[in-house]
């Protein structure tokens, strides 16, 4: 019998999964095996007779598991990053599978009294600052989990987690099939009206791929279809494809998410209210920085108020510029990005267009790189030849300022059919020292439109931003120095995570980096110190629009789970009283409507926290001050307390004390209305 290459010792460079050699059949196996061995671990850990100290059951506990969490990963990453049918139709079966699994664990009696135990006796068992944070993620996660529930509340507990694993697996799975079944597909001159080259090149490349040799396809990618919508003169097929990107996940048929939707919800407030909680956003905040739905709510009313404003303002210039071409219809959806662009051209003299030729994804690449060089001492080596999921992964080895290895990041930057929307970071391998130094494995997902064969992919400039986002992320995970699996990187609490990410944009504004990196990819040229001088000066531009578009999707994912009873929803109803309620201007839509708000639906990392990315960027804008003040975006004090108390310190430290620690005071939202252009 073949051996099953997940189950297998992996022998490959780094230990990655060995992709080469994995078919989707062998996860099946895989998923059994690796379920069982964990199982026969905790078991073991709950059942021994010896009393419960912290080695035999908190630091076996992180011990248990490793096939699983390696089986896992790989084939999670690839339901994201590469999937099929074959995978998907394992994804729906595996699903409600390892939510049982997990249930059996976390309301495991036995193992919940040695935990209860040592948290009890946590002040005279000598325990370390790491060691007493563990314990107490530990005791939180069982307790969360409902292990202190009667034998009826655990039951019913296990039974929504499966059904909630189901659900979300299934979510995720209908935007895909509406993403990847859409292609505008543009026959004539009129339908590319308007469009530049690059976006022509990158909608050839989508063609291509689509068996459309010739002709030229829109995708809901947002890579694609955003600079369609910038700058087709075709009001009507602007319209047409918006109206398939606002509409993923409500249309007629089996991708229709509306009955998805209301059982997660009913659901989960089911779920609150068995632990104690009044309402699903009440339990969920509990255990992050903001504690309260009464704290999130402020904050985001706070931003909201200048936002609207300033976007009405915004819509009014847009419709002046529309009526000075002799179009007076009223500014719709499909719109604001088309005239936004002429109205930025008219006040800073700036297009994407112009922009675009100096953003090319290899040298962005190179920019997060030397940034990253620049502020921690980390450098990055291409590997080649390496097994990857797909030939578009690109490898690279990462390196202390000393030459020791520190891990391997994969990057992931085109989209595919196969991909779902959106960017991401996650990793392989989490870095850990429990059996030795254990090196982090992370990749970057993206899906940028790939340039034609042989020419170079140009990015926007929120694409570039992006890709700073996510490599913050993965500086997360790549220097995390902890002890245990369980704080490592960006485990740490869900209004924290978005920090690092956040902040590491802050280096793709600075002239000292666009200066060295935006170069025309035809011409080797730097970035006109003009064009660099405008694109800097523009910064806020439209900040209403993207401020309005990101805040009525948070205060939409807190007034969901505040439901006491979302059984009885209609999604349609509830999106247009709530948007009514706040003032939302009828010209813009929510970033992520409430159908295909995939980060709340499909899975609850970050359900009621939607707004954590805000609670972040209070930090962030703040945070970047310190290097402002010190006169040096680079400066060494600085980017070393940066390193300690934020990107290397993992779930170790409390957030509010860490951010402290590093600034030297609390946050102050005055920087982030400063930021987004609110406040001088």
């Amino acid at each position: 019998m073949t051996t099953n290459p997940l189950l297998a010792e992996w022998t490959t460079p780094f230990e990655l999964p060995p992709f080469d050699k994995i078919e989707p059949h062998h996860f099946e196996v895989a998923f059994q095996n690796a379920m069982s061995e964990a199982r026969a671990e905790s078991d073991e850990i709950a059942e021994q007779s010896s009393a419960p100290t912290f080695e035999n059951t908190i630091t076996a506990l992180e011990k248990s598991g490793d096939q699983l969490t390696k089986v896992a990963r790989t084939f999670f990453n690839l339901t994201s990053a590469d999937t099929n049918e074959t995978l998907q139709k394992i994804e729906r079966d595996v699903a409600p599978k390892l939510a049982r699994h997990s249930s059996e664990m976390l309301l495991n009696e036995k193992l919940f009294r040695r935990i209860a135990s040592l948290w009890e006796q946590r002040d005279t068992l000598g325990l370390n600052a790491e060691d007493a944070k563990v314990l107490e993620r530990y005791h939180k996660m069982f307790q969360r989990a409902g292990a202190g529930l009667d034998a009826a509340g655990k039951a019913r507990m296990a039974e929504i987690s499966q059904r909630l694993a189901t659900l979300g697996t299934q979510f995720s799975q209908n935007i895909l099939k509406d993403e990847s079944d859409y292609q505008l597909i543009l026959e004539t001159e009129e339908d590319r009206a308007g469009l530049p080259d690059f976006l022509l090149t990158s909608a050839a490349e989508a063609a291509r791929e689509r068996g459309h040799d010739g002709k030229h396809v829109i995708t809901l990618s947002r890579s694609s279809i955003e600079p369609f919508l910038q700058f087709s003169t075709n009001r009507r097929l602007r319209e047409e494809a918006f109206k398939a990107w606002s509409a993923r996940g409500e249309g007629a048929g089996e991708t229709n998410n509306e009955k998805i939707i209301t059982e997660t919800l009913a659901l989960r407030a089911e779920k609150a209210k068995l632990l104690g909680y009044e309402n699903f956003a009440a339990f969920k905040l509990e255990d992050t920085m903001a504690k309260t739905p009464d704290s999130v709510r402020d904050l985001l009313t706070k931003v909201w108020e200048p936002a609207v404003a300033q976007a009405r303002e915004e819509q009014t210039k847009l419709a002046e510029m529309a009526a000075s071409g002799g179009e007076n219809h009223s500014i719709e959806a499909w719109d604001w990005r088309y005239y936004s662009e002429k109205v930025r051209k008219a006040e800073h003299d700036l297009d994407e267009a112009e922009l675009k030729p100096y953003l090319q994804l290899e040298n962005m690449i190179q920019a997060a790189f030397d940034t990253a060089t620049r502020l921690f001492g980390v450098t990055f080596k291409e590997l080649h030849g390496i097994p990857v999921y797909h030939p578009d992964v690109r490898v690279f080895e990462v390196f202390d300022s000393s030459g020791k290895h520190v891990g391997l990041f994969l990057g992931d930057y085109f989209a595919r059919p196969s991909k779902r929307s959106g960017a991401w970071m996650t990793a392989f391998r989490s870095q850990h020292k429990l059996d030795g130094e254990i090196a982090p494995i992370i990749v970057n997902v993206m899906n940028f439109s790939k340039g034609a064969p042989g020419e170079a992919t140009l990015l926007t400039f929120d694409d570039a931003r992006t890709l700073f986002h996510e490599f913050g992320h993965g500086l997360h995970g790549l220097l995390s120095n902890v002890t245990y699996p369980m704080i490592s990187g960006t485990s740490v609490v869900r209004d924290f995570v978005e920090l690092p990410s956040q902040l590491y944009e802050h280096w793709l504004s600075e002239p000292d980096v666009l200066s060295r990196f935006a170069t025309h990819y035809k011409t080797g040229e730097a970035m006109p110190p003009e064009l660099l001088k405008k694109l800097l000066a523009a910064t806020n531009f439209n900040q209403g629009f993207a401020t309005v578009e990101y805040t009525a999707s948070a205060l939409m994912d807190l007034e969901l789970h505040l439901l006491d009873a979302p059984g009885d929803l209609d999604i349609a109803s509830f999106e247009e009283v709530e948007l009514d309620k706040i003032g939302m201007p009828d010209a813009i839509k929510m970033r992520h409507r409430i159908p295909h708000f995939q980060h709340v639906f499909s899975g609850d990392g970050y359900s009621a926290g939607y707004y954590s990315y805000m609670w972040s960027e209070v930090m962030d804008a703040d945070a970047f001050g310190a290097f402002k003040e010190a006169k040096d975006i680079f400066d060494p004090g600085v980017a070393e307390k940066l390193h300690d108390h934020i990107y290397s310190a993992g779930g170790l430290p409390d957030p509010e004390e860490t951010y402290i620690a590093f600034r030297g005071r609390p946050p102050q939202i005055d920087a982030l209305l400063k930021k987004r252009g609110f406040a001088s």
